[in-house]
């Protein structure tokens, strides 16, 4: 079994800031044009896809899992402005109850179909679910989360 890395402090990620689906789907885009893909944290390429995935399709769809009610509401207040707005940070560990959103091996194409028909999804349905930590969302701020939790995943993907 490969060592866990503490993603936390891994260095040499790629610095990525996207405005909009399009910015994910172009920076997926370039990636697939790579021979080959390197990963600096504990999931493989495939694995990252598989899990943006997931995400944009349950913020469609709906979450296996809430975090209570009252930590919702207190979440919401403290940290949407900055869940939506700023980088997320690496290192964080989803609770037990998140279970579901921990990606099993695949493969990259496996990985790449899946975040392309999530992603036209979310551009095509207007849908959206709660988010499971800070509550309901409009589409323009599933949007803005979207990039966000983009940019922390996708930073972990170097081309070789």
């Amino acid at each position: 079994m490969p060592e866990t890395i503490t993603t936390a402090k891994t260095t040499g990620r790629r610095s990525l800031q996207f405005t909009c689906l399009d910015d994910i789907r172009a920076d997926v885009e370039k990636l697939a044009q790579c021979k080959q893909i390197n990963h600096l944290g504990n999931w493989t390429p495939g694995q990252v896809l598989k899990h943006l995935a997931m995400t944009m399709d349950n913020s469609i769809d709906g979450f296996p899992f809430q975090m209570p009610g009252i930590l919702r509401f207190v979440l919401r207040l403290t940290m949407k402005g900055r869940l939506l707005n700023k980088p997320m940070e690496s290192g964080f560990n989803l609770p037990k109850r998140a279970a579901a959103m921990l990606p099993q091996p695949t493969t990259w194409e496996e990985g790449l179909t899946g975040f392309r028909r999530a992603l036209g999804r979310l551009k095509t349905e207007t849908r959206r679910a709660p988010s499971p930590v800070i509550g309901p969302l409009t589409a323009e701020e599933w949007e803005q989360l979207h990039c966000r939790h983009s940019e922390l995943h996708l930073s972990f993907l170097t081309p070789a």
